[in-house]
C-alpha cells in the first residue's frame, strides 16, 4: 500500500511516494528541478505567488514521480498535504484563484492586523485567539475588502495554499480548526471561528468552508483528475496541515515540551504545549497542533524568522559565483567564530513577528572592504541567523518553556555541518538530526488520516536518529551573540526614532 505526499513550499513543490509498510520513501520529485519559485514583490513589503502555478507544478511532479515503472501509481490509497503557512487564497464559485495568493511573508496588513488587535483589545484578543491579529491570514483578507471590492464581492471562499489544492484535486474545498487559528480565525476560548474577528472585520462567515479533523477525509480524488495524473479515481485526501506543525509530525513532536525546527526560506522553532499559551507581545504565536482537540490541547508555540535561508540563497547568487553550498560551507568554516567583526542582521524578508511586526530590512553591519571577503559574509550571514534564533529562542523561554533538545530534519540549513554547529553553541541546546521530509510527513499523515496507522506513533515508528550535535564548552557564541544583540537593539531604537520623526 502506498502513500502520496505533497509539499507546497515557497521555493518549489515536492512530492514523495512512501510505502506505508516500511515508511521508506519510494520515489520523490521536486518541481522546478534546478531553480526556485520567484515571489512576486510589485510593492516592496508585498510578497505574492499564483496559486495556479502551484497547482500546475503539483500535477508536474506528480506525473514525474509515477513515471519511473518501480510501482503501481494505483497502489496509492491516500493523499496528504502540506502546504506554506498564512497564505491567502480566494476562489469563486467555480474554485478558480481570483487573485494571486497573498502568501506568508507579506507586509501588507501590518496596520491592520494591528488596528484590530488595538480594537478588540490586547488582553481579549491574546486570551481569545492567542495571538494578535497582526500580519496573518484574517488581516490579509481585510486588506483585499478595503481595497480590491470586485474581488472581494465575487469571492465564494477563502483558504490556505494546500486547501487550494485539495480543492483542484477533489473538488471538495475544507478546513480545519488548525488552519483556522493559523489566519488568527479560530478562538480558543470558545471553539468557534471569532465572533471578535468576524464582526470587526465585517465579514461573512459564508466564505469559510467546511471544517474538519486535520486527520480525516478532505474530499477524494475526482475522476477527471485521476486521470489526468495516472492515479486511481476515489483516493481520499486524508490529511493537510501547514508546513510547520507538519515538520513537527514528521519528527514526531506531538507531546508537550517536544520542540521541532526547520530553517528553510524562513526559520523556525516550534514547541509543543498542553496550555493556551500567549506571548504579551505577540513576538512568539500559538496555532492549534495537528493532534489539537479543545478536550486535549495540544499546541505549537512558534518562532518565525521569515530571513534565514533566505538571506543564504542571496548571499550564494551574489557572493558565490561558480561555487555550490558545500563549498560555501568550506569557506566559511575557514574563518574563525565573529567572522573577523563583521555581523549581518538577516530581517530583509518582511515583517518580523519577534521585532514586533517592524519592517527593519537586512543589514551588514562593520564590512571593512579591506578585511573581508566572501567567505567572511559566508560565515556571518549563518551567525546572523542563527543569532536571530537565540533572539526568538529566547522569547519562548520567557514563556516558561525550556527545551533540553530540539529535533530537526538533516535538510534546508541544517545540511550545513557550519550551520548546525553554530547554532548550537548559540542556542545552547543540542540537536537532533534525523531523516526528514515535508512531503514525506504528509505522506504518512495520509496514512494515519486514513486509518492505516492506528496512532501517529505507529507512522513514525521507523523515525531514527542520524547525529547528535552538542554545545561546545568553550563556545565564545554567548559573547559574540551579546555584541549582535546589542547592535540589534540600537538598530531598533533607531528606526523607532525615524518612525517618530515623520
Amino acid at each position: 500500500m502506498l502513500l502520496l505526499g505533497i509539499d507546497i513550499g515557497t521555493s518549489s513543490i515536492k512530492v514523495s511516494i512512501v510505502d506505508a509498510e516500511s515508511q521508506a520513501c519510494l520515489a520523490s520529485a521536486r518541481y522546478p528541478e534546478h531553480e526556485e519559485n520567484t515571489i512576486l514583490s510589485v510593492v516592496p513589503s508585498w510578497a505574492e505567488q499564483a496559486p495556479d502555478m502551484w497547482w500546475d507544478q503539483v500535477q508536474l511532479a506528480i506525473r514525474q514521480v509515477t513515471s519511473g515503472g518501480t510501482f503501481d501509481p494505483h497502489d496509492v490509497a491516500a493523499i496528504g498535504i502540506a502546504y506554506q503557512m498564512h497564505g491567502l487564497v480566494v476562489v469563486d464559485s467555480r474554485g478558480r484563484a481570483l487573485r494571486n495568493s497573498i502568501i506568508w511573508c507579506d507586509s501588507r496588513a501590518v496596520e491592520i492586523g494591528e488596528a484590530a488587535f488595538r480594537r478588540i483589545g490586547p488582553e481579549r484578543a491574546l486570551k481569545h485567539l492567542l495571538n494578535s491579529p497582526g500580519n496573518f491570514t484574517a488581516a490579509k483578507w481585510a486588506w483585499v475588502k478595503a481595497n480590491e471590492p470586485d474581488v472581494y464581492g465575487n469571492t465564494h471562499q477563502i483558504m490556505l495554499p494546500g486547501d487550494y489544492i485539495a480543492l483542484q484535486l477533489t473538488g471538495t474545498a475544507t478546513t480545519s480548526i488548525s488552519a483556522l487559528s493559523e489566519g488568527v480565525f479560530w478562538d480558543f476560548r470558545e471553539n468557534r471561528l471569532s465572533s471578535d474577528i468576524i464582526q470587526h472585520f465585517g465579514f461573512n462567515e459564508r466564505v469559510f468552508p467546511e471544517i474538519r479533523p486535520v486527520f480525516g477525509e478532505h474530499g477524494t480524488l475526482r475522476p477527471e483528475t485521476a486521470a489526468k495524473l495516472g492515479l486511481k479515481a476515489g483516493i481520499p485526501v486524508s490529511y493537510k496541515a501547514g508546513d510547520q506543525p507538519n515538520n513537527a509530525l514528521s519528527l514526531n513532536v506531538l507531546q508537550p515540551g517536544e520542540v521541532a525546527a526547520t530553517a528553510g526560506t524562513s526559520g523556525v522553532i516550534y514547541a509543543v504545549s498542553d496550555q493556551l499559551v500567549y506571548d504579551h507581545a505577540s513576538r512568539v504565536n500559538t496555532f492549534a497542533h495537528v493532534n489539537y482537540t479543545p478536550s486535549q490541547p495540544r499546541t505549537g508555540v512558534l518562532l518565525c524568522i521569515n530571513g534565514t535561508g533566505i538571506l543564504n540563497r542571496w548571499v550564494k547568487d551574489h557572493f558565490g559565483h561558480g561555487i555550490d553550498y558545500k563549498q560555501m560551507n568550506t569557506l566559511g568554516k575557514a574563518v574563525g567564530a565573529g567572522s573577523n567583526g563583521l555581523k549581518i542582521l538577516p530581517f530583509g524578508n518582511g515583517a518580523e513577528r519577534i521585532l514586533h511586526n517592524r519592517v527593519l530590512g537586512a543589514r551588514f553591519i562593520d564590512l571593512d572592504f579591506n578585511a573581508h571577503g566572501r567567505s567572511h559574509v559566508f560565515r556571518a550571514s549563518q551567525e546572523g541567523i542563527a543569532y536571530a534564533f537565540r533572539y526568538g529562542l529566547d522569547v519562548i523561554r520567557e514563556n516558561g518553556m525550556n527545551p533540553s533538545v530540539i529535533r530537526a530534519g538533516q535538510a534546508n540549513m541544517f545540511l550545513s555541518e557550519l550551520f548546525t554547529e553554530i547554532f548550537v553553541d548559540v542556542t545552547g541546546v543540542p540537536v537532533e538530526l534525523y531523516e526528514n521530509d515535508g512531503s514525506v510527513g504528509a505522506a504518512l499523515g495520509a496514512g494515519i488520516g486514513a486509518g492505516i496507522f492506528a496512532t501517529p506513533q505507529e507512522a513514525f515508528s521507523r523515525l531514527k536518529n542520524l547525529r547528535t550535535v552538542e554545545p561546545q564548552a568553550s563556545s565564545p557564541y554567548n559573547e559574540l551573540y551579546e555584541e549582535w544583540k546589542q547592535l540589534l537593539d540600537s538598530q531598533l531604537a533607531d528606526e523607532l526614532k525615524s518612525v517618530q520623526h515623520q
